[in-house]
């Protein structure tokens, strides 16, 4: 596999909002924050810069508004290398943003706003141009369920392999898990697909196994534990987490999905490839950035 392949990910890209304070705010309190800032995000556009940070090639295939928040998605990236010539700009709606608060101890909470994002077309899908050159293709669940089918089943005719991170959790239409190949999730999003509660590696495992009846490969994380991966043939892989100090766990989550797709899309199985993705995400955690 060449060292540079490309990555198609089709997915969300979100203006962010980042507010610090000393803690997360409980039910019906107004909490007080030190700062805030804008940042890139969605889930999409983060993976694909993690991609591009990994030293791969990242083509994103998704929408923006006709508003300062979707030029200034365009511009960031252009800027870290992703290619952006199949995002559209939609008139007539509003960039999705995001507004999420970190505290002290680099925990976080947030509330998208899709906007735009549910608007894409999967139509834009069946242009071979979108396809041209690419080795594997990522999905998450901040965009509709027709894009991520339209995206499979173009990947599946053409014999690509897909990864659907499914965060945020729903119900996914019954003709999307055949044409998935490897199934990320994390503890909650596992709980929320019917596993049980998931608090540990040993706990990961036994989701892992659940989930493995619906998807040919399946990687749950457990936050700062590690994570519990197993596919077709393989024994299954529990892996600690890399402990270090953290500044912040907010886009760690798309650290570790770029990471794993290039692992993979270099050829690498998917315990090698869980290893380095684990480590990006572990970097990412103690102040890296995408």
């Amino acid at each position: 596999m060449a060292d540079s392949p490309l990555i198609l990910i089709a997915g969300s890209l979100h203006y962010d909002i980042l507010v610090e304070a000393d803690h997360l705010p409980r039910r019906d309190e107004t909490g007080v924050g030190s700062r805030w800032y804008p940042k890139f995000g969605g889930k999409g556009g983060n993976q694909a810069v993690s991609v591009c940070r990994q030293g791969a090639q990242a083509r994103m295939f998704g929408a923006v508004g006709d508003d300062e928040f979707g030029r200034y998605l365009r511009s960031h990236l252009r800027a870290v290398g992703v290619e952006e010539r199949f995002v559209s700009t939609v008139p007539d709606a509003g960039s999705g943003i995001s507004v999420a608060i970190q505290d002290t101890a680099g925990d976080y909470a947030a509330t998208i706003v899709s906007g735009v994002n549910l608007k894409i077309d999967p139509a834009g899908l069946s242009d071979p141009a979108v396809w041209a050159g690419v080795t594997l293709l990522v999905l998450q669940n901040e965009v509709p369920d027709a894009v991520n089918l339209a995206a499979a089943t173009e990947a599946r005719s053409r014999g690509l392999r897909t990864i659907l991170n499914a965060a945020p959790s729903r119900p996914l239409p019954a003709t999307l898990p055949p044409l998935i190949d490897i199934l990320v999730v994390n503890a909650v999003e596992a709980e929320m697909m019917g596993t049980g509660q998931v608090r540990c590696l040993q706990s990961a495992a036994a989701a892992v196994r659940h989930l493995a009846a619906r998807f040919k490969a399946v990687v749950v994380t457990v936050g700062e534990q590690g994570l519990a991966a197993l596919s077709a043939g393989d024994e299954m892989l529990i892996l600690p987490a890399q402990k270090v100090k953290v500044v912040s766990s907010h886009g760690a989550g798309d650290a570790f999905i770029g990471a794993l797709a290039v692992g993979l899309a270099r050829g690498a199985d998917l315990a090698t490839a869980c290893s380095a993705a684990s480590q990006a995400a572990a970097r990412h955690v103690a102040g890296g950035s995408l």
